[in-house]
Formats: C-alpha cells, structure tokens, sequence
C-alpha cells in the first residue's frame, strides 16, 4: 500500500501552497482555540459554530445562541465568554451548542474548508487524533493557526508531536521541511513542554493579559479522545 503524504503549514498566509481536496486538515490553535473545543466537547456540547467575522457572532447572540468569541484574548463585549477551556465548563455547555469566533483559530477551519475533512487537532486529543489519522487512506495536512499569520512555536511544536507519531507508524512519508522542522523543535520541547513554552511569544501575550491559567492545561494528553470534525458549517464530535 502507498503510503500517504504528510506536512505542516506554518501559517495561514501560505496554506494555499498545501491546498489538496483529496487531504485531511487538521486545525491547530493550542492556545487556545483547538484547546477550548475539544474541551467544550468532552463536557457536553453538541455543536460548535465557527463564525469567523465578528458582526456575524452578533447576530447569533441575538438569535439566542450561546456565544464564545474574542479578538487578542479579549472577550467581546456580547459575547458570553472568550476562548479559555476553562470557560468550557459541563454547567455551560452541556447540551448546548455554540457559536464561537476568535482571532485565528475559527478563520481556519473555514479557509481549510475545500479539503476532504477538517478536524480539529490539540495535544488534548493528541492520540485518539493520531489513531484516526492513521486509520484513514488520506493524505494528511498540519495546519497551524499561528498569530496574525506569523509563525508560532506551540502550534508548531503540537504539529511536530502529532508528526512524529504519525511518522512512526509507518503509513505515512513526506518531502515536507516544515514537517522535519516541527519534528526537530517537538524533540528539543517534549521533555518539559511546559518550561520550552516559555519561550513562546503567546505565552507572553496571555501572561501580560493575565490568560495564561490555561498555558498547563492545554498541553496535557490523554484529556479527551474526541475528535471535533467540521461537517456542514457546523463542528461536532466524529461520529456523532
């Protein structure tokens, strides 16, 4: 059996380079968009609306839905809450489905649209995320929400963790030096992710802010085993 191809975008500036109908995109927006849905979807919720302009998220408040959106980590004045897993919470969500935009991650999910499917990847869903991957006969995109489309290092380092098990399995190749790169900084992280990450350029912005309770949280494994798959203009849970 061939093996399918794997790579990494960097940022959303360049993704039409990496545009296949055939491939899978996997979204990831660690801090914290791709974090808060899987959240929200392991305590309950139904659906998730990605609405990428701000009027438009105004308008679902006004039809009644739940609302999650921010810009720069801010919570928009109608909005019920920001994109902080830890506004995901079971007494919220549960059973409720929510319109959500923020400032990178919710323009990808659409930008990425035209691919065969869209899911959304985090290192809370890391292996069962990896597991499907390696399960499908489809080439396969990491595509990193990055900042303002500038590269980031924990999106990156994410895509390098999710490559290198991939590569591992040995269904996968690549010609990709994102790809190689990604792989090269997760093997400088992934001995203590939590102390490379101070590095990062968002670990800063969030700690200025003072959103950075989450940093930990989101660079957990093994939290949830649902992946979120955008179907129909709407995110739910694959399968479901």
């Amino acid at each position: 059996m061939d093996k399918r191809n794997l790579e990494v975008c960097f940022s959303p500036a360049v993704f039409k380079l990496f545009e296949n109908p055939g491939s899978i995109v996997v979204i990831i927006d660690v801090f914290r968009a791709s974090s808060a849905i899987c959240t929200a979807f392991a305590n309950g919720a139904v659906a998730i609306i990605p609405v990428a302009e701000i009027e438009e998220a105004r308008e679902f408040k006004r039809k009644g839905f739940l609302v999650a959106a921010e810009r720069d980590g801010f919570v928009l004045d109608f909005a019920d809450f920001g994109n902080s897993p830890f506004n995901f919470t079971r007494e919220k969500v549960e059973g409720r489905t929510i319109a959500y935009s923020t400032t990178n991650g919710t323009q990808l999910i659409h930008k990425a649209s035209s691919a065969h499917s869209v899911v959304i990847g985090a290192f809370l869903n890391i292996s069962a995320l990896c597991k499907w991957l390696t399960g499908q006969e489809r080439d396969v995109v990491l595509f990193c929400a990055g900042w303002k489309d500038k590269f980031n290092l924990e999106d990156t380092v994410c895509a390098g963790a999710i490559g290198e098990r991939l590569m591992a399995s040995g269904k996968f190749s690549t010609i990709c030096d994102s790809l190689h790169a990604s792989m090269d900084l997760w093997s400088i992280a992934k001995t203590n992710p939590l102390a490379y990450i101070e590095k990062a350029a968002q670990r800063s912005r969030l700690r200025d802010k003072g959103l950075d309770d989450c940093i930990e949280f989101c660079l957990q494994t093994e939290f949830t085993d649902i992946i979120p798959v955008f179907m129909n203009k709407i995110l739910k849970p694959l399968g479901k």
